[in-house]
């Protein structure tokens, strides 16, 4: 009888569940044509509280991602955390407000979207600005883990120190041009082309969510944020008293014993890490372990008991011509496999498909059909997006201008990097901008960074041995930096189109983080870089991509005799091997293909060890577990919860920078020793 009663009950919740769920589809339809007629013009969408907002989100975000940049060099997309916290800074900014009797402004979508927005811009300069990558891998500290001077191509004069100055104005001559880059193929990218843009798709339904479906849904992902937050940055603040030196802490807690510790097989209670893993996929978390069993687990320490034979037993293991050229080169060349395979695959995918469209468009009936098939709310959303146009002579005008200035300003910066270098350089970045913002617009992967070790390797082979690893390095800054930011601003502009924002508003906010990520990233890389040993191969801040970039440039300059004994053929293998697992993926069926681990993730733990990759397993662990617990929760509170656990310790390291700036230690020291 109890079983009928609970079986009726249950069917009962399923019948409330989907009429929820329709009533919220049904209300999304009937709003849209009341949002067209409510959307407000584009210099009412970007306010000034919205931009306050954005100032103090988006250094907030640059100093977490610049921790995680200098320690491990993987940062989650935390563009859906930007959103979320926009809501609860507005909503708690609006509540404020009314309690001191004044009023103000409702928030709209639109707002949401346009911090969002500049959060995003802001933060990705600490992201792809090259602080733990090309820009730090000039530094002397990094000349000398590359082997110093007995390293062929790695010459004395191939150092350039860091310095807030010069920093600062590389950043805004080469990250501004990329806003100008693609302004007239906005709308054959969104509108006449359609492309996805998978990420700016998944922060337009986010945002559009919290704005439709009221607030019974974001106040829990609100408290969510909050406990986990909380929690994070309190542990943070625990853990702090127990690391007088590096080599204490809870991060010395040998968790499967003091001889897995030894290979780096540890959980070090970093939450940072855990909320890292919550958010980054499965088959991520999983390759990252993969890759950290594969190389701490078993090639390190058979390649170690070669001692004496592939490599000279009295060099240190720290050495370019020891087992530290072992670890950086095989990583160099997953990366590298991995890196052709994908640039192949999506140059040939944007080719095809754009021939494809071109055909198409020949057809007059294919064109009905497709004018046919668009929707009512589409034909809305593209009218908004229309109706308030970026002239195209200012993308002209901007482009050109700061490419001028590029030229004369960037060889006082780097006088190794030659002008007509720069100026080849932006001659072909537009063309490369739009094969690289078309192909993440149908697959949502940013080739950014391999198209910056296309412009690194090109200018290293050009510039000979005395100057090439410098201007190797600028040059893939350069690159880089004018088509990442080009690609974002596209992914925002499709956010834009969804949630009825103005181009106009998305370009200003864009502009606006661009510039604040410019100032704010170079302060807080110098916070860290001050207060802690960046670099140190030992240590919590690894910086592991800056001696990567530094050995490619190096390779482009000398070629493979950089390379030590042996280690030429096992970069070959697992070349080969990164490129095999990409072309398994594609050709395997479904189930199969996406088991297939992910070369570049596994590129990572080849260099810095397991313990990250164990942190973020626990946190693919507790998705797992929360889904098969109550799936419809998990896909609601996973990113909050994920996001409070990333900020709250990633705040902690602020005051934990200024206490170490101001010489103040901690007052005990935890490590475990065998007995």
């Amino acid at each position: 009888m109890n079983n009928v009663e609970n079986e009726s009950e249950k069917k009962k919740k399923k019948e409330i569940e989907r009429e929820d769920e329709l009533t919220t589809v049904l209300d999304g339809v009937n709003n849209d044509d009341e949002d067209l007629k409510r959307v407000q013009p584009w210099n009412k969408q970007i306010t000034v509280r919205g931009v306050i907002a954005s100032i103090l989100i988006g250094s907030i975000f640059s100093v977490i991602a610049m921790k995680l940049n200098l320690t491990t060099g993987i940062t989650p997309n935390l563009n859906a955390s930007a959103a979320l916290l926009a809501y609860i800074f507005i909503k708690a900014w609006t509540k404020l407000v009314h309690k001191i009797g004044m009023v103000s402004a409702p928030f709209t979508k639109q707002e949401n979207t346009m911090i969002q927005t500049c959060v995003v811009a802001c933060y990705s300069i600490a992201v792809g600005g090259g602080f733990g990558s090309y820009l730090l891998g000039m530094n002397i500290k990094t000349f000398e883990l590359s082997g110093g001077q007995s390293t062929e191509g790695n010459t004395p004069s191939s150092i350039k120190e860091p310095g807030i100055g010069w920093m600062t104005g590389f950043l805004f001559l080469v990250c501004f041009i990329g806003l100008f880059v693609l302004i007239p193929l906005r709308k054959i990218l969104i509108i006449d082309y359609k492309l996805t843009f998978p990420s700016g798709m998944a922060t337009a339904v986010l945002i559009n969510g919290f704005h439709t479906r009221g607030d019974k849904m974001a106040k829990k992902q609100v408290r969510g944020f909050i406990k986990s937050f909380s929690m994070s940055f309190l542990w943070g603040f625990f853990q702090w008293f127990y690391t007088a030196t590096e080599q204490c802490g809870f991060s010395q807690f040998p968790t499967f014993g003091l001889q897995a510790r030894k290979q780096t097989f540890y959980f070090d209670f970093s939450l940072t890490y855990v909320g890292t893993g919550m958010i980054c996929s499965h088959i991520v978390n999983l390759s990252l372990l993969l890759g950290a069993v594969l190389s701490y687990g078993m090639m390190w320490p058979l390649i170690t008991k070669l001692k004496g034979d592939w490599f000279p037993s009295d060099m240190p293991e720290t050495s370019m011509k020891s087992l530290n050229g072992y670890r950086v080169f095989i990583s160099i060349a997953l990366l590298l496999g991995d890196g052709l395979y994908n640039f192949v695959k999506i140059l040939r995918i944007t080719i095809v498909n754009v021939h494809s469209r071109f055909n198409a468009k020949n057809r007059n009936s294919a064109a009905r059909g497709a004018n046919e098939e668009k929707g009512l709310s589409d034909c809305r959303q593209d009218e908004a997006f229309i109706r308030e146009s970026i002239p195209m002579w200012i993308g002209a005008v901007g482009y050109v201008t700061l490419a001028i200035v590029s030229v004369i300003a960037i060889p006082f910066i780097f006088p190794e990097l030659k002008w007509y270098f720069i100026l080849t350089a932006y001659v072909f970045a537009p063309s490369l901008a739009f094969c690289n913002a078309y192909g993440a617009g149908l697959t949502d992967i940013n080739m950014a960074y391999n198209y910056g070790k296309v412009g690194l390797f090109t200018i290293a082979a050009m510039s000979g041995k005395e100057n090439g690893v410098i201007a190797a390095m600028a040059a893939c800054g350069l690159f880089k930096s004018i088509i990442n930011v080009s690609c974002i601003l596209m992914q925002d502009f499709k956010t834009g189109h969804l949630t009825l924002t103005s181009p106009k508003v998305m370009l200003l906010s864009q502009a606006i983080g661009t510039a604040l990520g410019c100032i704010v990233s170079p302060l807080s890389f110098f916070l860290f870089y001050k207060a802690f040993d960046i670099g140190n191969p030992d240590g919590e801040f690894k910086a592991p991509y800056a001696i990567i970039y530094r050995n490619l440039a190096i390779i482009g300059v000398q070629g493979f005799s950089a390379l030590p004994q042996h280690c030429l053929q096992l970069c070959y293998g697992f070349f080969a091997f990164a490129i095999g697992i990409n072309l398994v993926k594609d050709i395997s069926p479904k189930r199969i293909g996406k088991w297939m681990p992910l070369p570049t993730a596994m590129a990572v733990p080849f260099l810095i060890g397991g313990y990250f990759a164990i942190d973020m397993c626990v946190g693919t662990a507790v998705v797992f577990v929360w889904h098969k617990i109550n799936s419809n929760k998990a896909e609601l509170m996973v990113p909050a919860v994920a996001s409070g656990l990333i900020c709250g310790e990633g705040i902690w390291t602020l005051p934990a920078s200024v206490l170490a700036l101001a010489r103040i230690t901690p007052p005990i020291c935890m490590n475990f020793l065998p007995a």
